[in-house]
């Protein structure tokens, strides 16, 4: 009889540690979750991207003016704090010109065109305004820290003094913490320029 009740008392114990192990391991994984899945808070997004050391973008780019809509597909990096570089995948007729920042130094790399075209027909190529790095540190020099969070997306906004880049829009997945796309408006909120994120690989 107590040979059997001992042995009762083992069983229930082991269950019981078994149980133990079930929770903590429940627990465990549920905290994970927590930190690293979907549930971050919107300003620990927020903050990891005004962060930013550097990365790498496939962006799809929209350029609407008076004239005509022009489209690109740009590779990007960047390297805090200085370095940038564009380099244009699309269309075949600009395929592989580099526009390369450092500091205040311009360079653009690709001599089987005529360079001075590039300033006058694709202006904003080599303007900073297509970069997530300028739309960073504007957002940090603002002074206003506007956003707004729209069903699974965080909304950063700028408002500037320029008459075409006046106001500037980045949207945020908090799925993924990264970029999705941008939206450039002029001071009457017409888009001049739309950015789609394909790629975003932060380092």
């Amino acid at each position: 009889m107590n040979k059997k009740k001992l042995n009762k008392k083992i069983i229930i114990f082991i269950i019981i540690i078994i149980l133990l192990i079930l929770i903590i391991f429940f627990f465990t994984n549920k905290t994970k979750k927590i930190k690293f899945g979907n549930n971050s808070s919107s300003q620990e997004i927020i903050d990891n991207i005004l962060n930013i050391s550097s990365y790498e973008t496939v962006i799809e780019v929209e350029i609407n003016s008076n004239k005509n809509t022009n489209k690109y597909i740009i590779k990007q990096k960047y390297i805090a704090p200085d370095i940038s570089q564009q380099e244009i995948i699309e269309p075949e007729n600009i395929q592989g010109i580099k526009i390369i920042k450092n500091k205040n130094e311009l360079k653009i790399e690709n001599s089987k065109y005529n360079l001075s075209k590039i300033y006058n027909d694709y202006e904003y190529m080599t303007d900073n305004c297509l970069d997530l790095n300028t739309f960073i540190e504007n957002y940090k020099l603002n002074g206003k820290e506007i956003y707004e969070e729209k069903d699974n997306e965080i909304i950063l906004r700028i408002e500037t003094n320029h008459k075409y880049n006046k106001y500037i829009e980045l949207y945020i997945s908090k799925e993924t913490g990264k970029p999705t796309k941008m939206e450039i408006k002029d001071n009457s909120k017409n888009t001049l320029i739309y950015i789609l994120y394909r790629e975003v690989k932060f380092k």
